[in-house]
């Protein structure tokens, strides 16, 4: 009883330190060289990714790559602000080993 309410544990972490999936059309023409983009928290690692990913998907992960990306600021007439910054990873992935994000095509 005691693996299976760590699992579920495990599941929660990773689920907090992978937010989303990024699919552009340049995610999804990588994709095909087995490099996956997700959106991850800012205090994600590269080696909580990686488990993170092979919790979730099942699948062995060669590499991680974590891109920061800055806030920006923006300018609407007479207001002004900021685009929130944010963190996403590329994930590499053994050779055979795939992730579906479209589950119903």
């Amino acid at each position: 009883m005691a693996k299976k309410q760590e699992i579920n544990v495990q599941n929660l972490i990773a689920h907090k330190i992978l937010i989303e999936p990024w699919i552009t059309e340049e995610t999804t023409r990588i994709a095909e060289l087995n490099k996956y983009v997700f959106k991850v928290a800012p205090v994600a690692d590269k080696n909580k990714v990686k488990k993170s990913v092979e919790d979730l998907y099942g699948v062995k992960v060669i590499s991680v790559n974590v891109i920061n990306i800055p806030r920006k600021k923006r300018i609407r007439g007479r207001v002004t602000g900021w685009k929130s910054g944010y963190k996403k990873a590329i994930v590499t992935l053994k050779e055979g080993d795939k992730i579906e994000f479209f589950e119903g095509k």
